[in-house]
């Protein structure tokens, strides 16, 4: 019996939750920043929250995954970016 390497099969569409600090540019970065690692990607496929107190905003971005580096690299491209606090 073969082991997959992966338990997602791709492509597939895999939400990844983005958690930053409330700014009027929040939504709009993150979406640049996807779309330069998918350009299938666009605004319609971002759910958006603001924390109870209102100071974080918290955004479901579902991309379209076609390989799990593809998808590494979307991880690392908004875990280091700089208005993000937190990636999941």
């Amino acid at each position: 019996m073969d082991q997959k390497e992966s338990l997602i099969e791709y492509p597939s569409d895999f939400p990844i939750k983005v958690m930053g600090a409330t700014h009027v540019d929040f939504q709009a970065t993150i979406v640049e920043v996807i779309m330069a690692l998918d350009p299938t990607f666009h605004a319609g496929k971002v759910q958006s929250r603001p924390s109870a107190k209102g100071n974080y905003t918290g955004l479901t971005v579902t991309v379209r995954a076609t390989s799990r580096e593809m998808l590494d690299d979307v991880y690392r491209a908004l875990s280091s970016h700089h208005m993000v606090k937190m990636v999941l």
